[in-house]
């Protein structure tokens, strides 16, 4: 990292305010043209890494000095580096960095200061990685079991449960300099389309979204949140032109900066998410964003999305229709931040010579995972027997979720099992959306097993694991057991299963915990954080 001085007391031009504007992302593990273009020719105010840009923890540091390096050489500001690290289902960074629980998982754990404890050890990774702002924690409240995008990125199903967790994981980040990033305001918890692929509605009155989706917002704004995200939602109490929040006045500036007092940064979720890009498109949606009283732009993949979008706010500004000082407006905040988040080119860290994930955040980690494993049913009561015959059916994600990573197959509950019992458990693959054939495979393999379990991944939207789970719960001398690896409704398409448990996340340290409780090494502790019907409400778990 070169160690010449801050840029930051240079006059900027039009062209390199609206750039600061902007976190853009890109298609590679180092510097490319296109981010190399979009900070030297428009002096962008940051970027985004996805999967795509990661490695492992020590080439994503390099990567963001490199970045910063381009940036002050060509005479720009210090970068924001934002990720999506909200632990569990979406993990963003793996290698190198410590793994840990998602939301929901925390949720089931029920422990606050965990919690804290949790985003300190990512706040603290993060900022050894480069990366200075965490689109994290999730404060939607999922009260909607068929929300197809939220699910288990949510704490859980009550305002207390999310306010609570949230302020902790907010505390924790900031503590360790990383802003944090709350979102989706107002809440995308209770729809049921995903926004990447559509618009959703949420119809409810102005009462109950201040007694229920705000409440955690205003939580977090209470305790100094440095940033909030916008959700690509028509909230139709708020805004009666169907107009989503992102590019909603009366949400952005009359209710979350004057109602709510909101003085921190208001982000776009990605403007090519469809609902924007499909819509009125992603440069008049920059634009609008900007006007409805946006601070930061997130255009996250396309160079020609990207240029476009800035030079629709640079030409709005030079034809009068935004302000220049409304530019002003927001260049300052985005550089308050920096500031008091102490993003500079003099204090980059230096590239890690040591590991950045200690055995000291592995043990948080492995403990609060431990604490999160949900025994919801269980009408056998006996632990797996590894000298009988076991399949395990693994529920892999390829393809069909926008936000989830794919787990690699050496974590999964198969190999687990085997390693922890000590002796070779089989296992077969299905797939997320199973045909008959593939089920058919799957119900041959299991022939002469006297015990099997099945990991399911959002049953509730999958009518071919959901008929496999039924075929198999009809065996009346198979030990049958069902974990969901995702979302805890899974149960409600097949009641009649005997031994049902939640594990929020098929990630390898939830297999760990997992196994260990099916041999009986461990309890499951964890409690529901959502309700799941009258005989399994929130708190619950079996033989309490």
């Amino acid at each position: 990292m070169s160690s010449s001085s801050s840029n930051a007391h240079q006059p900027m031009t039009l062209r390199q305010k609206v750039g600061q504007l902007f976190i853009c992302g890109f298609e590679s593990l180092e510097p490319n043209a296109s981010i190399t273009q979009l900070i030297e020719a428009y002096g962008i105010g940051g970027v985004i890494y996805f999967r795509r840009n990661v490695q492992d923890a020590l080439q994503l540091a390099h990567l963001s000095n490199e970045l910063q390096d381009i940036s002050l050489r060509s005479g720009g500001q210090p970068l924001f580096i934002a990720v999506d690290q909200e632990g569990g289902m979406v993990s963003r960074i793996e290698k190198g960095a410590t793994l840990l629980p998602g939301n929901m998982a925390l949720g089931a754990a029920f422990a606050p200061a965990g919690v804290y404890a949790s985003s300190k050890v990512m706040g603290k990774e993060l900022r050894q990685m480069g990366v200075n702002m965490n689109f994290a924690p999730c404060l939607d409240i999922n009260n909607n079991r068929l929300n197809p995008v939220i699910g288990v990125r949510s704490y859980g199903e009550t305002a207390a449960i999310v306010s609570d967790m949230g302020t902790h994981a907010v505390k924790g980040l900031q503590d360790m300099g990383v802003i944090a990033t709350v979102k989706h305001f107002p809440g995308h918890g209770d729809t049921s389309e995903d926004s990447h692929h559509d618009l959703p509605v949420v119809p409810h009155s102005m009462e109950r979204l201040m007694e229920l989706e705000l409440a955690p917002f205003i939580k977090a704004i209470e305790g100094g949140v440095d940033a909030i995200m916008t959700a690509h939602v028509v909230f139709a109490a708020l805004e009666d032109k169907g107009v989503p929040s992102t590019l909603s006045y009366r949400i952005l500036t009359e209710l979350l900066r004057e109602q709510l007092g909101f003085k921190g940064l208001i982000v776009t979720d990605c403007l090519e998410m469809k609902a924007i890009s499909e819509g009125i498109g992603v440069a008049e949606g920059a634009v609008r964003a900007i006007e409805a009283g946006s601070d930061l732009i997130l255009v996250s993949h396309m160079l020609d999305r990207q240029v476009a979008a800035i030079e629709a706010v640079i030409a709005a500004v030079e034809s009068g229709r935004i302000s220049e000082s409304r530019i002003d407006e927001s260049v300052l905040r985005v550089m308050m931040y920096k500031y008091k988040r102490e993003i500079s080119f003099e204090t980059l860290a230096p590239v890690p010579t040591e590991p950045i994930s200690t055995a000291e955040h592995q043990l948080l980690a492995k403990e609060l995972s431990r604490k999160s494993i949900t025994l919801v049913k269980d009408e056998v009561g006996k632990a797996l027997d590894l000298t009988k015959p076991t399949l395990v059916i693994w529920t892999e994600v390829q393809t069909g979720t926008e936000i989830d990573e794919v787990v690699d197959r050496y974590g999964t509950l198969g190999s687990t099992l085997s390693e922890i019992g000590g002796t070779p458990v089989d296992e077969i693959y299905l797939g997320l959306y199973p045909s008959d054939a593939e089920i058919a495979a799957v119900l041959e393999a299991c022939e002469g097993k006297q015990q099997v379990v099945i990991v399911t991944y959002n049953a509730t939207f999958s009518p071919g694991q959901t008929r496999l789970v039924q075929t198999l719960a009809q065996k009346e001398d198979l030990h049958f057991i069902v974990a969901a690896g995702r979302n805890p409704y899974d149960l409600l398409e097949f009641p009649e299963v005997k031994t049902y448990l939640a594990c929020y996340e098929n990630r390898p340290l939830a297999m760990v915990s997992l196994a260990n409780v099916l041999l009986g090494k461990e309890k499951a502790v964890g409690r529901l954080p959502v309700t799941l019907s009258e005989q399994y409400p929130i708190g619950w778990r079996q033989n309490e």
